[in-house]
């Protein structure tokens, strides 16, 4: 299942980071819809808002489907016909939907069957595997990056060379208060088995699951586009993927008020389990601190940039990626890698 996730771009790095070609291949960025309500985050639960993805026909009948747009839309999905007048009467949980039973469940059913696919955009979700000891430790999971991400942004540049997105399926609904009054749109992250490098955290009792990752623009492509990819073609799209990384962070995240970058740092599991056990670490961490200027919503050119054992030759200018990498060689190396038998 996918209980948390962390997106903390800014509005129009964000933006910037889902371009994409259109059927003509022209590039372009999608139009954010509501940017005003989007609120970056390293620490985002079901009930709170994020961003997605989905074709502008939905908004505008006669757009091009492959067009796209974002929107900031609520975690959890309410059905069109859901008759009570207060959403948060629902009695089922539907921040996941899985895979194997979307076509038969009447929640999701309806909204796939009309096309209602979308995009849920992440720097990646969190995992936690149960301990012997009884606690659970957190992962961060997330696509692997390129030394492109912890490249200088440059003006004028039209390619985006930040954090690559997670980019996982979605259903989207909009429902409309009895009563009258703004439509709700709401969305359910999509889930599958978890591929064999991430169902290692999953404890053996608890069905193993994941988000359903779409790897590539022309997945991308493929959901969103309701009228040209009919739906029983779409669903092909949904299995699990071997295209991810992980790593161990700090319990800090464990509580869903803590929203800081201290979220997504990679820690050293073992005697040293948490950031904060070493000088060095704190210093760090007080770097962090002292360039998000304690929010998540400061300018996006100065949320850090993470590094891992598949980032190589960083820049020579010192960045926060070079401050982190600096710190991990110091502890052992315990950066992102992939789980081996």
């Amino acid at each position: 299942m996918c209980g948390r996730t962390a997106c903390s771009l800014g509005a129009e790095n964000l933006r910037r980071a889902c371009a994409y070609r259109d059927s003509g291949g022209r590039r372009r960025q999608p139009e954010w819809i509501r940017a005003e309500r989007y609120r970056p985050s390293y620490n985002k639960g079901p009930q709170s808002s994020g961003p997605v993805l989905l074709s502008r026909r939905h908004l505008q009948q006669d757009a091009d489907s492959s067009e796209r747009v974002l929107m900031d839309m609520r975690w959890g999905l309410i059905p069109s016909w859901f008759k009570n007048d207060d959403p948060a009467k629902m009695q089922f949980n539907t921040s996941n939907c899985r895979s194997d039973t979307m076509l038969k469940k009447s929640s999701y059913k309806g909204a796939l069957l009309k096309g209602k696919r979308c995009v849920v955009l992440a720097d990646g979700f969190y995992e936690w595997q149960q301990q012997k000891s009884g606690g659970k430790q957190p992962y961060f999971i997330y696509f692997p990056q390129t030394k492109d991400a912890m490249a200088e942004e440059k003006e004028g540049d039209e390619e985006w060379r930040g954090w690559r997105l997670l980019t996982m399926a979605g259903i989207f609904d909009s429902w409309e208060p009895p009563a009258g009054g703004e439509p709700l749109y709401t969305y359910t992250i999509i889930t599958v088995d978890a591929s064999k490098d991430v169902s290692f955290i999953h404890h053996r009792q608890v069905r193993a699951g994941m988000p359903a990752i779409l790897d590539g623009d022309e997945a991308i492509r493929k959901w969103l586009d309701f009228a040209e990819v009919p739906t029983q073609e779409a669903v092909k799209l949904i299995q699990p993927t071997e295209n991810i990384v992980f790593h161990p962070v700090s319990t800090f995240v464990n509580n869903v008020r803590n929203n800081a970058p201290e979220c997504i740092t990679p820690i050293e599991l073992g005697a040293k389990k948490e950031v904060k056990a070493t000088p060095s670490s704190k210093a760090m961490l007080g770097w962090l601190k002292t360039s998000q200027e304690g929010s998540p919503q400061k300018k996006e050119n100065d949320l850090p940039r993470w590094t891992s054992q598949f980032i190589h030759n960083p820049s020579p200018k010192k960045t926060s990626a070079d401050v982190l990498q600096q710190w991990l060689r110091k502890e052992g190396e315990p950066a992102a890698k992939k789980h081996k038998a």
